[in-house]
């Protein structure tokens, strides 16, 4: 299925702001219905205020997808509303220090929405997809995914794990008429980087041209779902690339 063409029903979590927000504004135009998950009822509100138009039904849950609670009121909304023919799995938080200095509930509760969660609603929703035939699945990883990263050690590992998991999905679901992506941004201008768990973390320290916005990640996620070829791992340029190709090659140097 095309990102392009008219989408049934897209699920999206964390939707209130940032990356999420962005797929909901880019997606609305194609959809019929979305399902749209934020833990702060205010600002998801305000984006299903934002999306309000003709022929377009919003369904919108506040919810913590940290707690099996949650996730299991999303998966009976993914039963309720019918296939869901796009997923986007884009919830998550970060947290940095030293681990052995770490709220361990905190880097707990990272891991059930970064892992737990994402397995369970791609589980929910793939049956469905198979049936239909058709269906896309976005997991929304990070570039930390790919580097061992002092000080955001749970973080980096739970992105790791969201990204070799998509690589091996597609191969699973390879002849269903299912795509799976695993988009992998890196420095992005949302509220995300602005959270005081991440206060020392020093911004002005990373180039401008580092830098993206939500609203351009998710337009080059949604262009390599367009292509046919698109790869599983989305990164959003050339500089992105290399970066993850030097880390991988440094990495397995150390095997030699």
């Amino acid at each position: 299925m095309s990102a392009q063409s008219r989408t049934e029903i897209a699920l999206i979590t964390g939707a209130s702001a940032g990356i999420g927000r962005a797929f909901a504004i880019q997606l609305a135009p194609r959809c019929k219905t979305m399902i749209l998950i934020g833990r702060d009822p205010a600002k998801l509100a305000s984006v299903v205020s934002e999306l309000e138009q003709p022929g377009l039904n919003i369904v919108s849950f506040a919810l913590d997808l940290t707690t099996t609670e949650g996730v299991t009121r999303v998966m009976e909304a993914i039963r309720q509303k019918g296939p869901v023919s796009m997923l986007i799995n884009n919830a998550g938080f970060a947290s940095y220090g030293k681990f052995a200095e770490s709220d361990l509930d905190a880097e707990m509760a990272m891991v059930n929405l970064h892992c737990n969660a994402s397995l369970a609603l791609c589980r929910a929703a793939l049956p469905y997809m198979k049936q239909e035939g058709r269906g896309e699945i976005v997991n929304v990883s990070s570039m930390a995914g790919f580097f061992p990263v002092k000080h955001s050690a749970v973080y980096a590992a739970s992105k790791t794990f969201l990204t070799m998991f998509s690589q091996a999905l597609q191969q699973e679901v390879q002849g269903d008429g299912i795509r799976v992506q695993c988009l992998c941004p890196s420095y992005t201008r949302t509220d995300f980087s602005d959270r005081p768990a991440l206060a020392d973390l020093d911004a002005t320290k990373v180039p401008d041209e580092l830098w993206w916005t939500a609203e351009d990640i998710v337009a080059v996620s949604l262009a390599q779902l367009e292509d046919e070829n698109g790869p599983v791992i989305c990164l959003p340029d050339k500089m992105n690339r290399e970066m993850v190709h030097g880390a991988l090659t440094a990495q397995a140097s150390a095997f030699a």
